[in-house]
């Protein structure tokens, strides 16, 4: 069976950190340079949660003052406004784990559906944040009800072209919780799910499966590329209109649907 190439592992780590954190689905994205660039080879989902980690390695180095902080307050072991917000994190993550937990199998088929339902979700994700753009702007802290539906929201953003981070942040936003608020707690909530699938491809050997040089430029790509966008996105979401996301989903979306049925 064929190698992926080191550069194909270049573009898809690259795609995938500038991705992330923008509300444009990530793993929309990968699937469709993949059929663009005609990849057959790169190792299925495993791939994907690995460059998934490297990015999940950036949200950790750009907010790592604020982890180190929720950390340091946790361990004081009181109800302290740290230990408050770490719990929410933990609210949220139900969802995503009951659906890791028992729709494993059938989120991975999803991956193979072609650039069709891609396109599709991409469409979805821009009604959603036209949505979000037209709500009520609020300023309400994350509730723990909050917290649950924002985990609903990732859970749903399973489906390659959902964005989690549009899906997430659009939530929030119509549940009226502050923008820069909740794009913090869309990147942290993330962290747990993504380091634990990675580390049961780990155990299970899948990652053995990998070429490792490619791998590795792979990884590197993807965190490179995912620092500069985790902080990119920071300002985004406080300062630009979430409509012009909308718009670049839209029109890949129909794209993607447009080259499923005549590419």
């Amino acid at each position: 069976m064929n190698i992926m190439e080191w550069w194909e592992a270049l573009i898809l780590g690259i795609v995938q950190g500038l991705t992330e954190f923008l509300p444009v689905s990530s793993s929309g994205h990968l699937l469709l340079s993949k059929d663009i660039l005609v990849i057959k080879n790169s190792g299925g989902t495993t791939f994907e949660v690995l460059v998934h980690a490297a990015t999940v390695l950036s949200t950790l180095t750009v907010f790592r003052t604020d982890i180190v902080k929720l950390f340091s307050g946790f361990f004081k072991f009181k109800y302290n406004p740290e230990t408050e917000y770490i719990l929410k994190i933990a609210v949220s993550m139900i969802p995503i784990l009951v659906v890791g937990l028992f729709f494993k199998e059938e989120v991975e088929a999803l991956f193979g559906k072609g650039p069709a339902l891609v396109g599709s979700m991409l469409v979805l994700t821009a009604v959603l944040l036209l949505i979000s753009h037209f709500a009520k702007k609020g300023d309400k802290p994350i509730s723990y009800g909050n917290a649950f539906v924002i985990g609903l929201a990732q859970a749903c953003a399973v489906l390659p072209g959902l964005s989690r981070s549009g899906s997430t942040i659009s939530a929030g936003l119509l549940l009226g919780n502050n923008r820069s608020e909740i794009a913090k707690f869309s990147f942290l909530m993330v962290l747990v799910p993504i380091l634990g699938e990675a580390f049961l491809d780990l155990t299970s050997g899948e990652l053995s499966k990998l070429a490792v040089f490619p791998s590795i430029i792979g990884f590197v790509g993807a965190y490179i590329s995912g620092l500069l966008a985790c902080k990119l996105m920071i300002k985004l979401v406080s300062q630009v209109k979430l409509y012009w996301f909308a718009i670049y989903c839209a029109i890949a979306g129909i794209t993607a649907i447009v080259f499923s049925l005549f590419g």
